[in-house]
Order: C-alpha cells, then structure tokens, then sequence
C-alpha cells in the first residue's frame, strides 16, 4: 500500500487489482457500482451492514437553531437525514493497534 496518508479510488483499483489479478477495468465497475448502491440504500433510509467491516446508517438530525454571524440573524435549520459511517469493533481495534507504526 502506499506510504502517504491518503487512499484515492484510483488507489484502491489498483491495490484490489494487484491483490486479485482482476483487471482494473472490472475492479473499477465493481467499486462504482458497489458505492451507488450505498448511495441508492442510504437514500431509500435502508441501512448497509458489512459484517467485520461496518455500517453506512442513516442518522437523523434533530431540527435546531442556528446564527449567521455575518447578517447576525438566526434561522432555523430543519430536521434531516445524513449519511454516516460506524466502523466494526474488529476494524476500531486494527487501526488503533497501527497508530504506533
């Protein structure tokens, strides 16, 4: 894997290509494919669970008050839905077991 401390898409086709022999091609439709339907769950309020990896939930955010402090005016921002990601225990304790590498 690479050494900086960021991962791009293009980054991970090419690991997941390297690991598997899949062709990149493949491995790239396979990735985008696999994000939109994430994307199409969450937006249809269905949660996705990946046993070992985590969880891409729906939270719901309470409507609350907030300031512009430019115009110095309140307004109210409504309640809503975002996306929000809960890794697995076993992927909490992978990462932290690495942060003294």
């Amino acid at each position: 894997m690479k050494k900086s401390n960021k991962m791009t898409k293009a980054d991970i086709v090419n690991e997941i290509a390297k690991n598997t022999g899949v062709d990149k091609a493949s491995v790239l439709a396979t990735v985008e494919s696999f994000m939109e339907v994430v994307k199409d769950s969450l937006a249809n309020k269905e949660n996705v669970y990946l046993r070992g990896f985590g969880s891409f939930i729906v939270k719901k955010r309470a409507e609350k008050t907030a300031r512009n402090i430019s115009k110095n005016t309140t307004i109210i921002i409504p309640a809503h839905n975002i996306p929000a990601f809960k890794p697995a225990k076993t992927f909490v304790a992978q990462v932290k077991d690495n942060t003294n590498k």
